[in-house]
């Protein structure tokens, strides 16, 4: 079993590289961390509740040899709904596209049935190298993190997966996130850079800042909230007659729920909660599009959006 810590020096390649990986694993497995961390910007939603993930959000590395591009898919899962397996197949399309995929493990959690379902999927995808990637090792002691790569190697050993690498990392204290670059660029292929340098994401920019309306939306809801909410941006627009030197920004989006009960929920008592929405999602937002926004925001019910094809294709799913 090959596990990498960063000590060794990589040798230097002068071909240049560029291609897609694809972080997997099963819900809340801390993909989207790890790509914001790799990217070093924030250009996926995080969030402490399973199933955020919605669009395949790409972020990119630059490096001087080589381009990384990162695609991120909602976590693979048993569905129960329409929306469920419609994610199921966006993950599974991703991963007969991209050079390398990463199976992210959190190594605070034993691996269990979940993480066997996507193991069992991706030994059936036999060309494709696979990299074991521990995350959340700031979660744990020294030998749970032995113990859970030796797990690791095992299921690998099971299910006839032939590991490319075995990298422990940690996306919040940065730890080997570099290294898990280093060991994923050789594994792609040769040629030059697919996306000019500085872009960090392809994701329209609309959907970025609904996203971000999103994840500040499911901070702090009930647990029965976060597969109701979907949030769409109906216009972005510079606020006219303003002078050039103070443009502003005019986003109107609405958030969507499923039942009028969750209306509530959401906007709390006296509007306080989307009020707090607002000024959360507004601070990223700005930061993301660099200029000042005025926000406004709606919700609305979209009876039980996830079970009704119309709804899903108008939501954009």
């Amino acid at each position: 079993m090959s596990v990498r810590t960063q000590t060794s020096e990589q040798p230097a390649e002068t071909v240049h590289r560029a291609g897609f990986a694809c972080f997997v694993g099963r819900p809340n497995a801390g993909k989207s961390t790890l790509t914001n961390a790799l990217v070093g910007q924030k250009v996926a939603i995080t969030s402490n509740r399973p199933q955020t993930t919605r669009h395949t959000v790409r972020g990119i590395v630059h490096r001087p040899e080589a381009q990384l591009i990162l695609v991120d898919t909602p976590g693979l899962h048993k569905p129960r709904t329409l929306l469920g397996e419609r994610l199921n197949d966006v993950v599974r399309t991703t991963w007969a596209e991209v050079d390398v995929i990463g199976f992210c493990l959190p190594a605070d959690q034993k691996i269990g049935p979940g993480d066997r379902f996507i193991a069992k999927e991706l030994a059936g995808i036999k060309k494709t190298p696979k990299v074991a990637i521990v995350t959340k090792t700031d979660l744990v002691d020294p030998k749970a993190l032995a113990e859970q790569l030796i797990a690791i190697d095992q299921l690998g050993k099971e299910l006839g997966i032939e590991w490319a690498e075995i990298v422990p990392v940690s996306a919040i204290g940065s730890k080997q996130v570099d290294l898990l670059a280093d060991l994923l660029i050789p594994l792609l292929p040769e040629g030059p850079a697919l996306y000019p340098e500085g872009d960090l994401t392809d994701e329209p920019e609309q959907v970025m800042v609904a996203e971000l309306i999103r994840e500040a939306a499911l901070e702090g809801v009930r647990d029965e909230l976060p597969h109701s909410i979907a949030v769409v941006v109906e216009e972005m627009l510079p606020r006219e007659d303003r002078p050039a030197d103070r443009p502003l920004l005019d986003i109107h989006a609405n958030v969507y729920i499923e039942r009028p009960s969750q209306k509530g929920i959401i906007i709390g008592p006296k509007g306080k909660r989307l009020k707090e929405v607002g000024i959360k999602s507004r601070k990223h937002i700005e930061a993301l599009l660099g200029t000042p926004v005025f926000l406004d925001l709606h919700v609305k019910v979209a009876k039980d959006w996830q079970r009704d094809p119309k709804q899903l294709r108008k939501l954009g799913f």
